[in-house]
């Protein structure tokens, strides 16, 4: 039986501190834990870093809403150079399975559509609901759209109130995830203020997207329940020009301004509550894909570990998405950096080798 062979420090969950050099080997796109005779090293020395994880993208999502499989594809190219070998799909109007069955191309999982409300969220994303009553039976047809993940617009811009407002009621909430649980998938909410977090929380919602509306008592609540966070830092940082262009609606523009002058504070008080936070840039429209390096900056910036930042896309994220990382019989979904990116951060940016299920890339 022939394979490949990595010798160097792997860095992984199970010892994100260790400096001990280990040996994989990798035997049909799976990783293999004891010695394959004959196989061929391809790398010695450096740091082995499981496959990064862009937690919330948007693989078919350009500025102007979906674009054709081959821009799709480029997206996923670069999220790939860059890293990033697994990515959470969190809503694309672009049917993007047949990029799912490219062996080159990182592993999607798909939430469906966003589900929203007539002019409720952005016009080309989202399936609409008319009555709110008939969530729970959208959110069923969108679990059987997905790979085990829903999308839900928690807020977003109430014009006739002129700010950021829930969109569901509490018990619609509780029956639409209480849908989803029981069809084995979970359910993920973007939030951008305040009012939508208690009710979510309160049905059971497994993650919450962005997070700038959190509170004291909402990030105990998270942290008590375990329900993970995503906070697309990157994306925070457009704020200030979602604020500007809202110039017909200045009560939505101070807030929007407030809860972008707050956000490091409040991921920050999240990350030291104990909340699971993992990294996401919201790639795709405004957002351009392969940044997961600047997200995980960004996590460290706000008071993340840079150990736990690295986790947080890459072990952690793949342990909470259900992807093993560089355990027998994983998928060999490996990065090799020539430097400790604990020491520097930077490293990130420059990958000596990419493999994604066994197959070099760069």
């Amino acid at each position: 039986m022939s394979g490949l062979h990595l010798r160097g420090v792997v860095l992984t969950g199970e010892d994100p501190s260790g400096d001990e050099v280990r040996d994989l080997w990798v035997v049909n796109g799976r990783v293999r834990t004891r010695p394959v005779p004959g196989a061929r090293t391809i790398v010695d020395g450096g740091y082995l870093l499981p496959g990064l994880v862009d937690a919330h993208c948007h693989v078919g999502l350009g500025p102007r809403g979906a674009v054709d499989l081959a821009e799709a594809e480029a997206q996923a190219v670069a999220d790939r150079d860059s890293g990033a070998l697994l990515l959470r799909d969190c809503g694309s109007p672009l049917d993007t399975r047949p990029l799912q069955e490219r062996l080159d191309l990182p592993r999607i999982v798909r939430a469906g559509r966003h589900v929203a409300r007539p002019k409720r969220y952005i016009p080309y994303l989202g399936v609409e609901i008319q009555d709110e009553n008939d969530l729970p039976s959208v959110v069923a047809e969108q679990v059987a759209n997905g790979d085990g993940w829903v999308k839900l617009v928690g807020d977003w811009i109430d014009r006739g109130v002129g700010d950021l407002a829930p969109l569901w009621s509490d018990d619609v909430l509780a029956e639409a995830i209480r849908v989803a649980h029981a069809a084995g998938a979970r359910v993920t909410a973007h939030v951008f203020g305040e009012d939508a977090l208690p009710g979510l929380l309160a049905a059971g919602i497994d993650c919450v997207e962005h997070g700038t509306g959190l509170t004291d008592d909402t990030i105990e609540k998270m942290a008590a329940a375990g329900t993970a966070l995503v906070p697309t830092l990157i994306n925070v940082e457009n704020f200030p020009g979602f604020a500007n262009a809202a110039t017909k609606y200045p009560d939505y523009a101070r807030h929007v301004r407030a809860l972008h002058s707050t956000s490091a504070q409040r991921i920050g008080a999240a990350i030291e509550a104990g909340v699971p936070v993992y990294a996401g840039t919201d790639a795709g429209g405004g957002i351009e894909h392969g940044r997961i390096v600047d997200e995980i900056v960004a996590l460290h910036r706000v008071g993340m570990s840079a150990e736990r930042a690295i986790g947080a896309a890459s072990w952690a994220a793949r342990d909470w998405l259900g992807y093993p990382s560089l355990t027998e019989g994983a998928a060999a979904d490996v990065v090799v950096y020539d430097e400790d990116p604990r020491e520097d951060l930077e490293v990130l940016r420059h990958p000596r080798l990419v493999m994604l299920r066994g197959r070099v890339h760069g």
